[in-house]
C-alpha cells in the first residue's frame, strides 16, 4: 500500500471516516431544501417564488457535489480495505502522503491532476 506505515494509514482512514460523516450530514440537511417549492403565503410577490427557487437549485447542486464527494470517499475507504490505497488511478505511482493529508480522497498524483485540471 504506497509504502505509508499504519499510523499514516489509520490517520487518512480517520479523515476519511470524518469527511464521510459530514457528507452523509450534509445529504441529510439538504434533503428537505430540494423538496417542492411552495409559494409562503407571509411574503408577497413573483420575487419571493423565484428567491425559492433560486435556493432549492443551489441545493440541488450541493447535493450532487456532495454525492460525488461521498463516492470518492467510500472508494478511498475500499482501496484501504483492499490494501490498494495510495496509487495513482493514472500513472500507478504512489500518491504523496502530503497530499493525501489535505485530500485522502484523491485518486491521482499532484503531476497527473494538473494534466487533468489543464485538458
Amino acid at each position: 500500500m504506497a509504502g505509508f506505515t499504519d499510523r499514516q494509514l489509520q490517520q487518512i482512514q480517520t479523515l476519511l471516516l470524518e469527511k464521510k460523516a459530514q457528507l452523509e450530514q450534509q445529504l441529510q440537511d439538504a434533503e428537505s431544501a430540494t423538496g417542492v417549492v411552495t409559494l409562503d403565503q407571509t411574503t408577497v410577490g413573483r420575487v419571493s417564488r423565484i428567491d425559492a427557487m433560486q435556493q432549492q437549485s443551489m441545493a440541488v447542486s450541493t447535493r450532487g457535489k456532495a454525492e460525488a464527494s461521498l463516492r470518492k470517499v467510500i472508494g478511498a475507504l475500499r482501496k484501504i480495505d483492499a490494501k490498494d490505497y495510495g496509487y495513482c488511478s493514472n500513472c500507478d505511482k504512489p500518491i504523496e502522503f502530503k497530499r493525501l493529508e489535505v485530500q485522502p480522497q484523491a485518486s491521482y498524483c499532484l503531476i497527473c491532476q494538473d494534466k487533468l485540471d489543464q485538458a
